[in-house]
Order: C-alpha cells, then structure tokens, then sequence
C-alpha cells in the first residue's frame, strides 16, 4: 500500500501550501481591514474556501499520520496486538462505511450545486461556490482510499502478532 501512503502524502503537501496561502491571504487581509479600514467580501470567502480545501484533503492525510481523533487514554494502554485490531475493525466498520454515507448523501447536494453553478448570494462574493462543494465526495473518496491502505497494515500487523 506504499503508493496509497505515497499519494496521500502528495495531497497532504499540497494541502499544507494551501494552508501557507491560508495563512498569507488571512494576514493580509486582517491588515488590510484594521490598518486601512477596507475589506473585500471575495477576500473573506477565499479565506473560507481555502479552509474548505485545508480541512477536507487534509482528512486523509491525518488518517496516515495516525493524527485523527481517538481515544488515546484507552488506546495507549492496549497491546500492540489489539491496537491493531482496534485499527482494523474501526475502520472496517467505522471510518468505511461513514465515508461511503458522506459521498452518497453529498452526491446530490454536489451536483445541485453544480447544475445551478452554485455561487456566493453576497454583492461582491465569489462566484464557482460549486468547485469547493465539489470537493466534499473526494475527500472522503481519498479517505477510504487510505482506509484501505490502514486496513492492510493493520492486518498484516495482526497476522504478524498472531
């Protein structure tokens, strides 16, 4: 599953430029609004849209990481041998089945989005709201990507222990 993690690894850079222009686009426009008392609504919607970007392909990359959110009081104090199955079954049972329900519930909220070409409702908003949408299926089409990746890992650890 080396290529999964690799390719995962290659969204998670691109995710953290996305975040390093997050991050330029917010100072300047704090400094802009307070310094000179101006402000652009398109600035302040791309701020939004590039924390869409940052938060949803980042997701997958936080799985192969082992970053995401889990019970670490209790995980940590497992064998080596269970936290493979932990692994395993929450994302068999878990991660899986919630990002296949996230991709068919988006689904139709996407291409509604799409076939209106869905823009910002704000005077001076940007207006391709429908791209960032679209964002949504892939990224947890990315996530069970890496699940399966996790999920293979977490078996051949567990045939190893066993």
């Amino acid at each position: 599953m080396l290529r999964i993690d690799q390719f995962t690894r290659h969204v998670g850079n691109l995710t953290a430029l996305v975040l390093a222009l997050l991050i330029l686009l917010v100072l300047y426009d704090a400094s802009v609004r307070y310094l000179f008392h101006s402000g652009s609504i398109a600035l302040q919607e791309l701020e939004w849209h590039l924390f869409d970007v940052v938060i949803l392909l980042g997701i997958a990359y936080t799985l192969r990481e082992r970053s995401h959110v889990r019970v670490d009081i209790f995980y940590d104090r497992f064998s080596e041998k269970t936290k493979a199955y932990v692994d395993f079954f929450g994302t068999l049972l878990f991660i899986i089945p919630f990002s296949l329900l996230i991709i068919y519930v988006g689904f139709d909220f996407v291409m509604l989005s799409l076939t209106q070409l869905e823009a910002s409702s704000d005077p001076g908003g940007l207006p391709y709201r429908f791209i960032v949408k679209s964002l949504m299926p892939l990224a947890f089409m990315l996530l069970i990507l890496q699940s399966i990746s996790e999920l293979v890992r977490a078996y051949s650890k567990i045939r190893k222990l066993s």
